[in-house]
């Protein structure tokens, strides 16, 4: 019995052979929480489509997203796929079937929302947590890439930030425009490699606690998510005005894929529609002169 790769053996080993796997602990703690109760003491070719239901309606009962459940049951056959691979036993026997989700989800702020919330930025005391949501604003920078931002990685004389392995996988680089660099110029000195360090100067890894203050003081949307909500504001501000194409806005945001930028077509779309519209308060005068 010792001999039987059950989900919870395989899925250590596949953590043992993937140390610098992105999302380990988001991983581990799904596994924990997710799957644990149902699948570690089976292996994958014990699996059964009872078994696949019955963890899908505890899921839907615990009234979590299907995303989520997508998550958990992408781990479980990531899991499985790797014993296969590895030769250390079967598979699951049939394929399983993902719930559909629409993450396309673009957030905003409208005009009101977005100046009560640098009014609050401006009064608010904790000078990290409120540059570190101008930067966000400002850049459209990732809470992942602003946590693990290092003043090395700014350069003032060619005014520009390197972002370390963003989620294209790649290292990138990105402008830093006039706003963003008034915020680091005047960003407080603590001694620390990091621009907005955790404690003991260390890499962040939790999101500082005065951001829901702020998020309450502005008044802003109960569900926005204030760093990728505030990404998704600087993106839709800047496809909206017309004057940044599709492409260059897909490079602004490090999208590995410019399928991912297409979500904010619709408004270039329609701010070039505005434009094209000028043509008619042109030519309205000119009609009736001849007339």
């Amino acid at each position: 019995m010792e001999n039987r790769w059950t989900f919870q053996k395989i899925f250590d080993e596949y953590l043992a052979n993937r140390p610098d796997l992105k999302g380990r602990a988001n991983d581990v703690r799904r596994f924990k929480s997710y799957l644990g109760k149902i699948f570690a003491n089976k292996t994958p070719e014990e699996v059964t489509h009872f078994d696949i239901n019955k963890l899908k309606q505890g899921l839907h009962k615990k009234k979590l997203k299907p995303a989520t459940i997508r998550h958990a049951l992408e781990i479980l056959n990531r899991t499985a796929n790797f014993a296969a691979k590895r030769g250390l036993c079967a598979g699951i026997s049939f394929v399983v079937e993902m719930p559909k989700v629409n993450n396309i989800k673009t957030e905003d702020l409208t005009p009101e929302e977005l100046s009560r919330f640098i009014k609050v930025l401006d009064e608010e005391h904790d000078i990290q947590a409120s540059n570190m949501l101008r930067m966000a604003l400002y850049t459209g920078m990732r809470r992942g890439e602003l946590f693990s931002l290092k003043w090395s990685d700014v350069n003032f004389r060619r005014k520009t930030i390197a972002i370390r392995d963003p989620k294209g996988g790649l290292d990138e680089t990105i402008p830093l425009n006039k706003m963003a660099e008034k915020v680091l110029k005047e960003h407080p000195d603590t001694a620390s490699e990091f621009v907005f360090p955790g404690e003991g100067g260390q890499l962040r890894k939790k999101t500082p606690r005065s951001l829901n203050r702020i998020k309450l003081k502005a008044q802003l949307p109960e569900d926005f998510r204030m760093f990728h909500g505030l990404r998704h504001v600087y993106a839709s501000h800047l496809a909206s005005s017309g004057k940044v194409d599709l492409y260059t806005l897909q490079k602004l945001l490090t999208h590995k894929s410019p399928l991912m930028t297409q979500r904010y077509a619709h408004l270039r779309n329609e701010a070039l529609m505005d434009a094209s519209n000028v043509i008619s308060e042109i030519i309205k005068p000119e009609m009736k002169i001849n007339e």
